[in-house]
């Protein structure tokens, strides 16, 4: 008898690309080999950007802080960081802190270095760095390291129901 999935694993994809492909939104994946040994390990969406030959402005990282108790979703380029004050303003918070890397886990159902802003176990508010504006298609990860989605900032905005703030800094 075949094993049957766990419940955040998708037959024929990832929950990002299950959902991506659900809502009708025009996305396109893009794979590469994940090198733990490449010099960018340790900053997935670098190696992602390089691997894809994107530019890093328009490969955006997924990470997850926790905002005065309650975590929070950032979207931001992998060119620049999160400024967790300006975060922790957009969602009307006081505080930022990055998150405890096994709750970002186990809250969206991503390993991280694979963490994507869609398809989450748990749908957590979302802040989308408002540069994304600036690209007719951005990169966003499709659900585990090695795997990109690339759509419109509109689309993923709708599809998370983000906020666009100025939440990355170069």
């Amino acid at each position: 008898m075949a094993k049957k999935p766990k419940k955040h694993q998708q037959p024929g994809g990832t929950p990002a690309t299950v959902a991506l492909t659900a809502s009708g939104t025009a996305f396109t994946v893009h794979s590469y080999d994940h090198d733990p040994s490449s010099p960018s390990y340790g900053s997935y969406g670098e190696e992602a950007a390089e691997a894809l030959g994107v530019s890093p402005d328009r490969v955006f990282k997924t990470l997850v802080a926790d905002v005065d108790g309650e975590l929070v979703v950032a979207v931001v380029p992998v060119a620049g960081s999160l400024d967790l004050k300006s975060l922790a303003s957009a969602v009307g918070g006081k505080r930022a802190a990055m998150a405890d890397p096994a709750a970002a886990e186990r809250t969206t159902g991503y390993v991280r270095g694979g963490i994507s802003p869609l398809g989450q176990r748990k749908r957590l508010r979302t802040v989308l760095d408002a540069s994304a504006e600036k690209h007719p298609t951005i990169c966003v990860s499709a659900g585990r390291r090695g795997l990109e989605v690339e759509l419109t900032p509109t689309a993923l905005t709708t599809l998370t129901q983000a906020t666009l703030a100025p939440i990355g800094r170069t």
